[in-house]
């Protein structure tokens, strides 16, 4: 007989993918909604059943054994599969209802997120979604995010994306006020003399050096000012003020360029790279909730977000 099947421990196995994949007791614990001392005796009856320890626990991190590692590779696909087949069964004639947690850049929210919550809400009232609005390029996996919305180019191999929308570009902008006391850059170097918003990528040290293209190539301008900021909704209002020269995505800022606060610059040196999109693990089978979800995110995005 299969000693899994034997002791009857799906419960188990799915406590312990859930910390494996978080390699930490809380978070994980958070996602399956139990408390973590519940988790860890699950994962501890786990290693009594298979006589083996498949978990490395100090006061300060968790780390798979190699016991551990082969088991998390064996059955993880399998377990994520089974959840998902019980959580559709159990919502056939019921109303969905569940939590789906969400990692999006901040711009993307704004665009895409923003305008399908009323109306995803009023369909799905027991669905709850927990949304964390960061730039940083975080594991979808281990950080216990069901769904991320994310540039393309920093979207992690083994994920299946949607590309929502089209390509993007950025774009200097300045206000009047600013170019009239300070004059027009004529040239992406020109920007060394010049008063620039900086922007930090959350994660990074330095601040993110601004990316233009010409002869078939791109090129970067380490760019100096009075301000740095991981915000990029902060720069724009710092551009807005005259205090600077900001860079930012072309649809952010075109409202500001249509009314006059603002004047695109060094465009002919602005080309496009990959939009936004919205990416998961691969799963043979996806919760209802998050089909709901997902469905309702690609219609925001083919009526075209403005």
């Amino acid at each position: 007989m299969d000693p899994l099947i034997s002791t009857g421990d799906f419960g188990q196995l799915r406590a312990f993918v859930a910390v494996a994949s978080a390699l930490n007791f809380s978070r994980a614990a958070e996602k399956l909604g139990v408390s973590a001392s519940a988790l860890s005796q699950m994962v501890r009856t786990l290693e009594e059943s298979v006589g083996v320890r498949l978990l490395n626990r100090t006061t300060r991190n968790v780390s798979l054994t190699d016991a551990g590692e082969q088991l998390f590779r064996r059955v993880r696909p399998a377990v994520e599969e089974l959840a998902a087949a019980l959580g559709q069964t159990s919502q056939y004639g019921e109303r969905l209802a569940g939590v789906i947690r969400i990692h999006s850049f901040r711009l993307a929210a704004e665009r895409f997120l923003r305008r399908m919550l009323r109306s995803f809400h009023d369909t799905y009232p027991d669905v709850v979604l927990d949304i964390t609005l960061d730039d940083e390029v975080v594991d979808v996996v281990a950080g216990g995010y069901d769904v991320a919305i994310r540039i393309g180019e920093v979207i992690e191999r083994d994920m299946i994306a949607i590309k929502l929308g089209g390509d993007l570009r950025q774009v200097a902008v300045a206000s009047p006020e600013y170019l009239a006391r300070r004059g027009t850059p004529q040239h992406p170097r020109d920007l060394t003399s010049h008063s620039c918003i900086g922007w930090r990528w959350p994660g990074h040290e330095r601040p993110y050096d601004w990316e233009f293209f010409a002869d078939g190539k791109w090129f970067e301008v380490a760019v100096e000012g009075p301000i740095i900021a991981n915000s990029k909704e902060f720069g724009l209002q710092a551009a807005l003020a005259g205090i600077g020269i900001a860079f930012a995505t072309d649809f952010f800022v075109a409202p500001h360029i249509a009314a006059g606060r603002l004047v695109p610059l060094l465009e002919q040196w602005s080309a496009t790279f990959p939009g936004y999109y919205l990416c998961y693990p691969e799963r043979r089978q996806m919760a209802p909730i998050l089909r709901a979800f997902i469905d309702a995110v690609r219609a925001v995005a083919a009526e075209g977000a403005t």
